[in-house]
């Protein structure tokens, strides 16, 4: 019965068992009694097996499960598309000006510093900006950064992205994601561009006393905001942050230390290094400078730095096991002699019960 019971059990792959299939191959091999069995037994059991199979598909080809790999590009390929008209644009030879950044030029110097996302996913990013600009009507747009979260599922840049109308009253626009949603313009668009200017040395923007950088956007108050809103009827003191082109040597200090730090990208080759600047208050933010030019971008969790790192709680104390005592302690089970003693006394007792009964109610009588 064991050895049935081995034969009888199924296979995962194919959900059939070896008895039944010798069954069906010895019942072949008797039905037409072909001549050198031995030697062809295998070939009976292969189709003795295809007989048996079916098919989950209900095509000539069988269907693959597309992997992650060829889902994803699916996805992507949208962003590697021509749209109507750009074969004729990029026939001429003119320059057309465009709100679409050179997003390589700028990864090329942050790859300097090991700052950025690698060159695969920026040449996402610059694709998806594009497919932004040939859809919406914008006057200028540059990449942020990147937030970086415990579980992505995925990372790609989605290229149908819909941002909410565009408004034209800019007055009441002024909080601290206003770029996010396109309702202000570029604040350097109100600056004069000086031509004479040659830029700073590298070295000079390393300086530690970090008087050779500043503030070029407006700061965001506690509030939340750049510009100071009024939410009580009280009209309580308006907050009020620096002015624009504030250096960065009047930031505050992070627990003791600097706000930024100034480095150099490279100090083997300096005549080619650019000058490089993170934030030691928001870290994963960086800027770079270089003669002319000069962004920022941030690749990070999103967090402030904080000295003391995050403990989580104790667990609860142990609890305390209940007091032993007579109603909670397990007694033991009485032997057959000690249960047969206390049925007859039992039932002695119920008789000599029943015994004072009868002699009260002689009594009664009697009275």
């Amino acid at each position: 019965m064991k050895a049935k019971s081995y034969l009888l059990t199924a296979s995962t792959n194919t959900g059939l068992n070896l008895y039944d299939h010798l069954s069906l191959v010895l019942t072949r091999v008797l039905d037409e009694r072909p001549e050198n069995v031995v030697d062809i037994f295998e070939d009976v059991s292969n189709d003795a097996k295809r007989s048996k199979f079916t098919s989950d598909v209900d095509t000539v080809q069988d269907k693959i499960d597309k992997s992650t790999e060829v889902a994803l590009a699916t996805i992507q390929r949208k962003l590697f598309a021509k749209g109507e008209g750009e074969e004729e644009e990029a026939a001429g030879d003119e320059e057309v000006e465009t709100p679409l950044p050179n997003l390589m030029e700028l990864c090329f110097y942050f790859e300097q510093a090991s700052i950025s996302l690698n060159r695969e996913e920026m040449i996402r990013v610059w694709l998806a900006l594009k497919n932004l600009v040939d859809n919406h009507p914008l006057q200028h747009v540059r990449f942020w950064g990147k937030l970086l979260e415990e579980q992505e599922e995925d990372d790609t840049p989605k290229p149908e992205f819909k941002p909410p109308p565009v408004t034209p009253k800019e007055d009441n626009r002024t909080g601290a994601n206003k770029k996010v949603y396109f309702v202000c313009n570029d604040p350097r668009d109100h600056f004069v561009n000086n031509l004479d200017f040659e830029g700073i040395p590298v070295r000079d923007l390393t300086d530690p006393t970090l008087s050779n950088w500043v503030h070029h956007v407006q700061h965001i108050l506690p509030q939340g905001r750049c510009s100071w809103w009024n939410p009580e009827p009280d009209e309580p003191e308006p907050e009020v942050g620096p002015p624009l082109l504030t250096p960065l040597a009047e930031d505050e200090e992070v627990n003791n230390m600097p706000p930024w730090t100034a480095q150099m990208s490279s100090n083997l080759i300096p005549q080619y290094a650019i000058a490089v600047m993170h934030s030691n208050l928001w870290p994963g933010a960086h800027a770079f400078g270089f003669e002319k030019k000069f962004e920022n971008v941030y690749v990070g969790s999103g967090h402030k730095y904080s000295m003391e790192n995050y403990t989580p709680p104790a667990p609860p104390p142990i609890m305390e096991e209940f007091p032993s005592g007579p109603e909670i302690t397990e007694a033991e089970d009485p032997s057959p002699e000690e249960e047969a003693a206390l049925r007859a006394a039992q039932q002695e007792a119920a008789e000599a019960a029943e015994e004072m009964e009868d002699a009260e109610e002689e009594d009664e009588e009697d009275d």
